[in-house]
């Protein structure tokens, strides 16, 4: 399928957004086993690519997750939900942010909606974002306390990692290359779990 001018600008706008980082094959294999490529999924729903994108690009729907290595531009299969639970496209935004008590925090959010980097979230709702945010802080506390090897609290610990864990992917090689360091799969499931073995 040849490349619209669409195409091009939602790419140069993914870079400004993300930086330019190599796709290695084990990036695009974790994408293409996660993600859909936007012209297959707007293919199923009848939906117009360049359309889509447009929407994109004026930032009424979230940019696409990721950027194969060959162009293809990889979002979630549920891109489409919320604006279809919020009653379409032109109330989104105002529906989005209003599951935020301090509306600044909402349009912080909506803000980082946009930007398609969400990509640690099976599903990206206001709720997941608002448990994870949740889980995370519970967990970055929990580690600090004084007694947080002892049983009862590595339980509790384990409970919360496991719950990060069933709401967030894997992760991949490029996500740290996009933001700069180790991603929150690292520090707060990975690096727990090594820290705090289950007894």
């Amino acid at each position: 399928m040849p490349e619209t001018d669409l195409k091009r600008q939602l790419a140069e706008r993914f870079r400004e957004v993300n930086g330019v980082h190599p796709m290695t094959d084990a990036d695009d294999a974790y994408v293409s086993a996660q993600f859909v490529a936007l012209e297959e999924l707007c293919a199923v729903r009848g939906r117009d690519a360049d359309e889509v994108r447009r929407l994109m690009l004026g930032q009424r729907l979230p940019l696409p997750g990721y950027l194969r290595s060959d162009g293809a531009e990889m979002v979630p299969a549920d891109l489409f939900a919320l604006a279809d639970e919020a009653g379409g496209v032109d109330p989104l935004a105002a529906w989005f942010t209003a599951h935020w008590a301090d509306p600044a925090t909402g349009r912080a959010e909506w803000r980082a909606y946009l930007s398609g980097q969400y990509v640690c979230l099976r599903s990206v709702t206001p709720a997941t974002i608002q448990r994870k945010e949740h889980l995370t802080t519970a967990i970055g506390a929990a580690v600090n306390e004084p007694d947080a090897g002892s049983a009862p609290r590595s339980d509790r610990l384990h409970a919360l990692v496991d719950e990060l864990d069933a709401l967030q992917t894997a992760f991949t090689a490029y996500d740290r290359l996009r933001f700069g360091g180790p991603t929150s799969r690292d520090t707060c499931v990975d690096a727990v779990r090594a820290r705090f073995p289950r007894p």
